[in-house]
């Protein structure tokens, strides 16, 4: 579980890396960063399917027409 908490912060040191090495990752870094990404992305789609995600203000008139009455 550490290591799925982490994923984001890894991304962004290789982001930094990234930019210090003019736009360009080693061999092992781009292994590394795409393995890192995919791993953030199977977290997201977890979040998904296990419906852990806001989709917006829940508006409900029929409610509102019954506490107006």
């Amino acid at each position: 579980m550490e290591e799925t908490l982490n994923v984001l912060h890894h991304l962004q040191d290789l982001r930094k890396i990234w930019k210090d090495q003019d736009f360009r990752y080693t061999k092992e870094q781009k292994e590394q960063y795409e393995m890192l990404l995919q791993a953030r992305r199977e977290r997201v789609a977890s979040f998904y399917e296990n419906d852990r995600v806001f989709k917006g203000p829940r508006i409900v008139k029929e409610k509102e027409v019954e506490q107006e009455e």
